[in-house]
């Protein structure tokens, strides 16, 4: 009965885990102690919607939207660069655990960065509504909503021990070198992933 949850907890895991935008978000402010709580409970908001979207269905009609799908890829792409600017700034001044210029400063800018980060990511909508969607389709109507229910899960667990886990990594983060380090990998994980979404369209 709870093969369906166990499996789409397995998915899940492994569609949310790998490095991405928002992972690095997560773990560069979780880090800095930036609204430990509040930017986690945001990813995991965002992916419970996406999740059941998905399994209701919605995943087909995504797929299907190849203009959808671009415009938002370019929306990603330029909100990705944007960020990415910012951290390589904040690589070059040498930022410390408070105030540089990569964290986010009040409660407005990290919800409007975390639904940024999230939302304005194509592989987001591909991971949990196409992906897990198409997938939840093997099961009827209860083991569809206890595969999602299992993605939901790990969703929960992973985002949560990025964040909160982070804060544990703060004393290697003393001298502004390894800030350097820190935020020149967000700099790069950011524009790569940015070039990923636009590549079709920028090379011939």
């Amino acid at each position: 009965m709870m093969g369906p949850f166990f499996q789409g907890a397995g998915i899940g895991a492994g569609l949310i885990i790998a490095i991405g935008a928002q992972n690095t978000f997560v773990l560069s402010q979780g880090i800095r102690g930036r609204y430990p709580i509040l930017i986690p409970l945001i990813c995991w908001i965002c992916d419970i919607v996406l999740i059941l979207a998905g399994t209701a269905g919605l995943g087909r009609l995504v797929a299907q939207s190849s203009m959808g799908m671009r415009l938002a890829a370019w929306g990603g792409a330029i909100f990705l660069v944007a960020y990415g600017f910012r951290s390589l700034q904040s690589a070059i001044v040498g930022g410390r655990l408070e105030g540089d210029a990569a964290a986010v400063s009040s409660v407005r800018s990290a919800v409007l960065a975390t639904l940024a980060v999230t939302l304005l990511n194509p592989h987001v909508y591909i991971d949990t509504v196409v992906l897990l969607g198409s997938l939840s389709g093997q099961y009827a109507d209860a083991g569809r909503y206890l595969f999602a229910a299992g993605a939901i899960f790990s969703s929960f667990a992973w985002f949560f021990v990025l964040s909160l886990g982070a804060r544990f990594l703060a004393p290697c983060f003393c001298s502004p070198l390894a800030w350097r380090v820190l935020d020149s990998a967000v700099c790069l994980t950011m524009w790569s992933i940015a070039v990923s979404l636009t590549y079709r369209d920028i090379v011939p």
